[in-house]
């Protein structure tokens, strides 16, 4: 046995939580690999609303994804989700930082992150997962990701169980994981 890396831990969880014709969010597409995993998990029949605010992210998504009918690509801050997207979701995925190859001096920040983590959660189905992956050795990481720690200790515990994941004794900040569980609602 060995253990997951982080992103392939993320894929592990996405694995088990999203369906064929589910709909799911990628808050943030980047290069877009986790947009094409997430078309893959749902098929022809379910919906893939991909988010960033970097026309360079959208090319390079659109141009993973071209296959794939049911993705919208959508060039606008992850902040408006609920702008674009009204039907549950089983599953939202973050990687919070900057593009990879692309401009360092644009990266993810706290407070539209947290709004949109807030709206993710409101459409979020029981049993449903947000996923964060948190980057924070660049300048303004630490930041957000102080924030976005002390936003998901907030979660009530009686509607969300949160998950933290992570290799501790490397250097460097290594990039972490924040997962959000949906709880269902106990019938009284």
């Amino acid at each position: 046995m060995s253990l997951q890396r982080v992103l392939p831990f993320t894929k592990s969880l996405l694995e088990q939580a999203v369906a064929n014709g589910d709909r799911v969010i990628d808050a943030t597409a980047g290069n877009g690999h986790d947009t094409f995993f997430l078309a893959q998990l749902t098929g022809p029949t379910g919906k893939v609303f991909a988010f960033d605010i970097q026309q360079e992210a959208i090319q390079a998504t659109k141009s993973r994804v071209e296959a794939f009918h049911h993705v919208q690509l959508i060039h606008d801050s992850h902040a408006k989700i609920s702008d674009y997207v009204v039907s549950p979701i089983s599953a939202a995925v973050f990687n919070l930082g900057y593009l990879p190859k692309g401009d360092h001096s644009i990266i993810t920040k706290s407070q539209s992150t947290i709004t949109a983590m807030e709206q993710c959660l409101e459409l979020l189905q029981p049993n449903g997962l947000l996923l964060v992956v948190i980057y924070s050795g660049h300048e303004g990481g630490s930041e957000e990701r102080d924030a976005v720690m002390e936003y998901v200790r907030t979660l009530p515990q009686t509607d969300f169980d949160v998950l933290q994941y992570g290799f501790i004794n490397q250097r460097h900040s290594p990039p972490f994981l924040v997962a959000v569980e949906k709880k269902r609602k106990k019938v009284l």
